[in-house]
């Protein structure tokens, strides 16, 4: 395996310096990421399950959305409200509701809306009952999808965040989560971004701060509980097209709440930016080739190389090539060739593939034989 050190096609680009990890969040579970490269900006306590209160509706809604997109439901599928659902989860319950009333029927593009805009108890239960039976059933049901979307701390024990023993998840599988989100169903997703809306003659605000005040601000759910504190799961289209997720809890106001997301946005906006590194077809190395029509062949990035970076701090980031050579003829194009390595002062590392950016055909019986005799010579 030959090694090559590939600085020229990377260099002068910025990098991470020690300075942002200065950067200190109130919130007791603090989460700041680039939603595109998967960069982490700030982590405090993000592996540690905590109660997420009303931030777990994001996981009732991608089994309705999900469902949808199935074929399972459409939105005009009308769900029933049960005297259980009022009970707990309606007006009667004196917690975030829908107002929905006993043996309503309401259909699922409302349901929805109740859910994810007014942060409805009652809609999230009626949800479960009509799509698995019970709320139990269902919880369950969220548990499995959560793991197989990568969630590694979420078990989910009711359909709402209310408080219940083992109801949890981390920062970083909200943070997870509204990534599936936002990538699984674009359809559904700009529902998010509504401010208000109305149903049973009643209108209620969407209460993320972000959403008020915020340039691209476009999602997604606060939380909050005695237990939990205030929280919110927020996300947020910068001017350069970046995306950021945010995941904060355990703060002690609202006021609290819409400050600290404002202010760790603005920070993680002005303080880093995303460097494409290397696009795809960009030529990395020629690799020699034997038997081949060609005597050599052009290793190139087959996707792009993009780093979430700290402005301000220049530095050279390194791309090393990996390959084996010569490559013995026939060469397809789009053949894997090797990797390339690209690292940054700051630890991060990706690897890409490198990969034929043509076809060599195999020589005939006579440049078989000048190639043999070639080597020997050689």
């Amino acid at each position: 395996m030959k090694k090559l050190v590939v600085s020229t096609i990377i260099a002068s680009v910025l990098c991470v310096g020690g300075k942002a990890w200065a950067f200190e969040s109130v919130a007791k579970n603090a989460l700041l990421m680039d939603a595109g490269t998967g960069y982490v900006m700030l982590n405090k306590n993000a592996d540690v399950p905590m109660p997420p209160a009303s931030m777990s509706k994001l996981m009732t809604a991608y089994m309705i959305f999900d469902a949808l997109k199935k074929g399972e439901l459409t939105p005009d599928t009308e769900f029933t409200v049960s005297e259980n659902a009022w009970r707990k989860g309606g007006a009667k319950s004196g917690s975030s509701t829908m107002f929905l009333k006993p043996n309503q029927k309401v259909k699922v593009r409302d349901l929805i809306r109740g859910i994810i805009v007014q942060s409805g108890n009652d809609a999230c239960i009626v949800a479960a009952e009509n799509m698995a039976g019970s709320e139990e059933i269902f919880a369950d049901m969220m548990t499995q999808k959560g793991k197989a979307l990568g969630l590694k701390n979420a078990t989910f024990k009711n359909a709402t965040g209310l408080p219940e023993k083992g109801h949890e998840m981390s920062s970083m599988d909200l943070a997870v989560l509204a990534q599936a989100l936002i990538r699984d169903f674009p359809e559904y997703y700009g529902i998010y971004s509504e401010k208000e809306f109305t149903y049973n003659g009643i209108k209620q605000g969407n209460r993320n701060p972000l959403l008020y005040g915020i340039n691209g601000a476009d999602g997604l759910k606060t939380g909050h509980t005695t237990a939990s504190g205030f929280g919110l799961t927020g996300s947020v289209k910068t001017g350069d097209g970046r995306r950021l997720i945010l995941v904060i809890n355990g703060l002690k106001s609202m006021k609290e709440r819409s400050e600290e997301s404002k202010r760790l946005v603005g920070w993680g906006t002005a303080a880093f930016e995303n460097a494409d590194l290397a696009k795809p077809g960009q030529v990395v190395v020629r690799v020699p080739v034997w038997l081949g029509e060609a005597s050599e062949v052009p290793a190139v990035i087959a996707e792009d190389v993009t780093m979430t970076i700290q402005r301000g701090h220049t530095a050279d980031i390194i791309g090393t090539a990996f390959y084996n050579e010569p490559v013995a003829a026939p060469i397809e194009k789009g053949q894997k060739l090797g990797t390339l390595v690209v690292k940054g002062p700051d630890n991060q590392s990706k690897t890409v593939d490198l990969v034929a950016g043509e076809g060599v055909a195999r020589v005939g019986y006579f440049g078989k034989l000048k190639a043999v005799i070639g080597s020997w010579f050689k």
